[in-house]
């Protein structure tokens, strides 16, 4: 049977649109996975219903989470908010944690994974971090920018190895990690690339985008391949 795959979206506010990169989509069906695509202007009462028809779910990317939220005013270098999404992604991801459902959080997603569990995040790398190395990349999507350094033993270890080489198209992340997760990957900086849950059965967040490497890296796709079979499970 196929795993039906829960991918969120985004929203324009500006224009009504709710929408998501066709490289999810495409990712997932090559691993084995039915992506369903959930629409984040649902209310939050419909979650248990969705919650109800996927195996798994994908966090996506997307624009900075309100750091209202977390407990946190507004750095001036915060970017585009989406408050639908947020209210619904929150809901989404605390239920779909309460039911172990397998979770891949990617770029906005482990930001907001963390949120969740009560970690906190970096508004911006720039105003944080000594000597950064460059994390938003004027390069193709495809081709990763900088190395990360892989936890040994740590589940994205046994899917990546100790290093990988990754995109980067992100300007905050993961601050302290929340409770029952560990950091499994950080770039030289020491920007948190990778995060896992030591309780559940497979939630895993990268602050990378796999979906735009997975047709020219192999190694980068067993990651969905991995998680499509968690959620086959």
């Amino acid at each position: 049977m196929i795993p039906i795959i829960g991918i969120t979206s985004s929203y324009d506010d500006k224009t009504g649109r709710t929408f998501l990169s066709r490289d999810y989509i495409q990712a997932v069906t090559a691993a084995g996975g039915l992506p369903l695509v959930l629409p984040c202007i649902l209310p939050e009462s419909s979650v248990p219903f969705l919650l109800e028809l996927v195996d798994g779910l994908i966090l996506s990317g997307g624009v900075d989470v309100d750091p209202l939220i977390f407990g946190e005013e507004p750095h001036p270098q915060m970017g585009e908010i989406c408050p639908e999404r947020d209210k619904f992604e929150f809901t989404l991801t605390k239920q779909a944690l309460g039911q172990d459902l397998p979770i891949l959080a990617i770029c906005r997603g482990v930001q907001m994974l963390n949120i969740v569990a009560g970690g906190s995040i970096l508004q911006d790398i720039g105003a944080t971090v000594q000597c950064p190395v460059k994390h938003s990349q004027e390069a193709p999507r495809w081709y990763g920018t900088h190395t990360i350094n892989i936890l040994p033993e740590s589940r994205l270890a046994k899917i990546w190895g100790k290093k990988m080489v990754v995109n980067s198209y992100h300007h905050q992340a993961v601050g302290t990690v929340g409770k029952g997760f560990i950091v499994s990957a950080w770039s030289v900086d020491g920007v948190v690339e990778g995060m896992e849950s030591t309780t559940h059965s497979f939630v895993l967040g990268v602050q990378c985008h796999p979906e735009c490497m997975w047709e020219k890296d192999t190694v980068i796709f067993q990651l969905f391949r991995e998680f499509v079979q968690a959620a086959k499970k």
